[in-house]
C-alpha cells in the first residue's frame, strides 16, 4: 500500500497550508486507501495572520499549526522519511510561498527553506513523484531546472516560473499537468478554482496521475535483476 507524506507549512491559506486544498487531498488519498504521514520544517512561519482580519499576529510555529490539519503527529521534514514513502503531496496557500520559501516576497529570486530544499531533492534524485497545488509548484519549479508546472492562468506568476527556468503550461482547475521526466504532477486549486468542487475534482486528478507514476517506479523495481 503507496504511503504519501503530505508536505504543510502551516494552517490557512493566508500564511500556511490552504484547508480545502489539504483537505481535498487527503480525501483523494483516502479513497485510494492509501496511508499519510504528515510533516513541515520546525520553524516560525515567516508571516502569521488572523484569518478574522487579516491583521499580521505574533508568528506561530508551522509544524506546530500544521497538526490542525494533520489531527495529531506532525514530523519535522527530515530525509529519513524518504525511505518510507512512495510520493510527496504538497497543497499550496501562502505558507508554500513564505514558509516553504519566499516566493511571495522575493519571487524568482526566492530560496527554499533548507531542510525542504533537501528533501524535496532528494525526493526528486530518488525518482519519487512529488505532486503540488496552487502556489506550490513555484517549490518545483525553484528545485528542479526545467520542471513542467501549472498555477493555472496567472500570467504574472507563470512569467517568475519562466525566469526561474522552469516551465508554465496552463491547465484546467479539474484537471492536473504530468511532467512525465521529472515525475511531478500539479493542479491549479485555487489559482483558478471557483469552489471547493473544482478544488477536489483537481486533487483527485492529481492523486490518480500520481497513482500511474508510483506503479511506474514499483514496476521498474520489480523487473530489475
Amino acid at each position: 500500500m503507496p504511503r504519501i507524506a503530505m508536505l504543510l507549512s502551516g494552517c490557512g491559506n493566508l500564511d500556511g497550508s490552504e484547508i480545502h486544498e489539504s483537505v481535498s487531498a487527503l480525501i483523494a488519498i483516502d479513497m485510494k486507501g492509501w496511508d499519510v504521514v504528515f510533516t513541515a520544517p520546525d520553524v516560525l512561519q515567516l508571516r502569521t495572520v488572523s484569518h478574522l482580519n487579516r491583521e499580521d499576529i505574533p508568528s506561530r510555529n508551522a509544524m506546530e499549526e500544521s497538526a490542525r490539519i494533520a489531527r495529531g503527529p506532525v514530523e519535522p521534514v527530515n530525509l529519513e522519511l524518504l525511505n518510507s514513502i512512495d510520493a510527496v503531496v504538497i497543497p499550496g496557500g501562502l505558507g508554500a510561498a513564505l514558509t516553504l520559501c519566499d516566493f511571495a516576497i522575493k519571487g524568482e529570486h526566492c530560496h527554499v527553506n533548507p531542510e525542504v530544499d533537501q528533501f524535496l531533492k532528494s525526493a526528486h534524485r530518488r525518482k519519487i513523484p512529488i505532486g503540488a497545488m496552487c502556489i506550490a509548484p513555484v517549490l518545483m519549479a525553484r528545485i528542479v531546472k526545467g520542471a513542467s508546472v501549472t498555477i493555472g492562468t496567472d500570467p504574472g506568476t507563470a512569467e517568475k516560473i519562466e525566469k526561474m527556468g522552469g516551465v508554465h503550461v496552463e491547465c484546467p482547475v479539474e484537471q492536473a499537468h504530468v511532467d512525465t521526466k521529472n515525475r511531478i504532477v500539479t493542479t491549479p486549486a485555487y489559482m483558478s478554482a471557483s469552489g471547493p468542487a473544482q478544488v477536489l475534482k483537481g486533487a483527485v486528478s492529481m492523486i490518480e496521475a500520481l497513482e500511474k507514476l508510483i506503479d511506474q517506479t514499483q514496476n521498474n523495481v520489480s523487473e530489475s535483476p
